[in-house]
């Protein structure tokens, strides 16, 4: 009678509790976020406002005041009275900033990722007196997570981690602030003394950290004192951005493809809007002869009938399908993980598979999922490789269960494929599906699987070659290709 009445009442309450308990859950990691929050701020602050040196007197400073409390018990308080005048005259020294200069960058375009980017800045002094003892750097937009972000996120530590450990987030919030540096700037560079109204140039580095877009917020001209302890910082007004590439790997040479394939309006209808083939000449009309082909000012010279003459075209067309599509479970990181590998792998196999191909008629259609399926094509007159990159910096990867939407998108265009590569994030049955109606339209197709270990389900029974490429060492795989 009393387990029965226990699970009435806990039937009763469950939902309660189980409220009660997310809400303090919730509210701890939100306490959690807000201090942590709190104290990169202070140890940020602290990184700007004081050197290395500086940070090392104003800690001893702070230490001998504690313990110098009782000025006749210990002598401490002489290390805080002189640690504090040297903190005070470093202060009034770096009084002055550098209000009158202006920077203005001049970026390059393009960056690839985690290759070191150069690019030149121009500094103007527009003030009345010499600027000296200026150091330039670039401030890059804060990587710290906000509050929601930190509550849904996942690191792939936590899995390790006791449950206070993972209430707490520490280890989370270390995992997102990495994820949030994008990019990697080096240290800062002295500038020269700078005249009134003079200005000069001066190279900058850094190495971006993540693909898509870059965008840096403002420059920092930072003033050290003349005892090394403080700096003051002048942020430069200005903003710019570029693209960040994927990371590429060194590709063998690619076999080129062996047949040809039909091709509805022929190469020049790739770069054109309509459903025209080769224009070859005139003809005189035959009964059957579709009218629009009608030349009519051949027709009003000569007094008969003429007709344009057309004819098809067959030339190599190769694709390289990327699958985009993650799991949504509390592994995902390790699936992104993949996805930027996948990424890279796709953009390493862009030029080779271009220079396959005859350079004058070969066509390379890039197949994705992002918003809608997509597809992307690359040859004479269309899209270069350096665009491919491009629309592949921007990918993001798609977390939702619509593979069946690449697959039709392949079906629709299979029949004018030469050659394809797939470049897969899993081996299930959807994607073996997709392999097998590639190889009925007579393709042979190569399989690139993106995972950390070889797949379960028996590869030599669908009679795939399948190449399998570890996250963590890209370029070997690739090399075995």
């Amino acid at each position: 009678m009393q387990r029965i009445l226990c699970v009435i009442v806990w039937n009763r309450y469950r939902y309660r509790v189980k409220s009660i308990v997310t809400a303090t859950e919730t509210w701890i990691k939100s306490w959690s976020w807000r201090n942590l929050r709190i104290a990169s701020g202070v140890q940020e602050l602290l990184r700007r406002r004081f050197t290395k040196a500086g940070q090392a007197v104003l800690a001893t400073t702070l230490c001998a005041g504690l313990f110098g409390l009782d000025t006749r018990m210990t002598a401490a308080y002489q290390v805080f009275a002189l640690g504090s005048a040297l903190l005070l005259v470093a202060g009034v020294g770096t009084v002055r900033g550098a209000r009158a200069l202006h920077g203005e960058r001049r970026l390059p375009r393009h960056a690839t990722l985690g290759e070191p980017c150069a690019y030149r800045v121009r500094i103007r002094n527009l003030g009345q007196r010499p600027m000296h003892t200026l150091d330039l750097a670039e401030r890059l937009p804060d990587p710290r997570p906000d509050r929601a972000t930190f509550l849904a996120a996942y690191a792939p530590i936590e899995a390790r981690l006791n449950p206070i450990e993972r209430l707490f987030g520490y280890p989370r919030w270390e995992w997102l602030v990495q994820r949030g540096r994008r990019a990697e700037p080096q240290i800062p560079v002295s500038l020269p003394v700078i005249a009134p109204g003079e200005r000069i140039e001066q190279t900058l580095e850094i190495t971006p950290k993540r693909r898509g877009w870059l965008h840096l917020d403002a420059l920092v001209a930072a003033r050290i004192d003349p005892l090394g302890l403080m700096r003051c910082e002048t942020r430069l007004p200005g903003s710019g951005r570029m693209l960040v590439l994927p990371k590429r790997y060194p590709v063998p040479p690619l076999s080129r493809p062996t047949h040809r394939r039909l091709q509805p309006g022929g190469v020049n209808l790739a770069s054109s809007v309509g459903d025209s083939r080769e224009f070859m000449g005139l003809r005189d009309y035959l009964p059957g002869d579709s009218p629009r082909h009608i030349h009519w000012a051949a027709w009003a010279r000569s007094g008969e009938p003429v007709v344009k003459e057309y004819q098809d075209e067959f030339f190599s067309r190769q694709a390289l399908i990327l699958d985009s599509f993650i799991a949504t479970d509390t592994e995902a990181s390790a699936y992104e993980e993949a996805f930027e590998c996948a990424i890279s792998v796709a953009g390493s196999l862009l030029e080779p598979m271009t220079l396959a191909g005859a350079p004058q008629d070969a066509l390379l259609d890039l197949m994705f999922v992002a918003d809608q399926a997509h597809r992307v094509t690359g040859g004479r007159g269309l899209l270069s490789t350096r665009a491919m990159l491009e629309l592949l910096a921007c990918l993001q990867p798609n977390r939702g269960n619509h593979f069946a939407d690449l697959g039709e998108l392949v079906d629709s265009h299979a029949a004018q494929l030469s050659n394809c590569i797939c470049v897969l994030l899993a081996w299930d049955q959807q994607r073996r599906d997709l392999i097998h109606r590639l190889q009925a339209w007579g393709l042979k197709p190569r399989v690139l699987l993106i995972a950390t270990a070889e797949p379960t389900v028996d590869v030599e029974s669908t009679q795939t070659p399948l190449l399998r490429i570890d996250p963590a060492d890209p370029a070997a795989g690739l090399a075995r290709l």
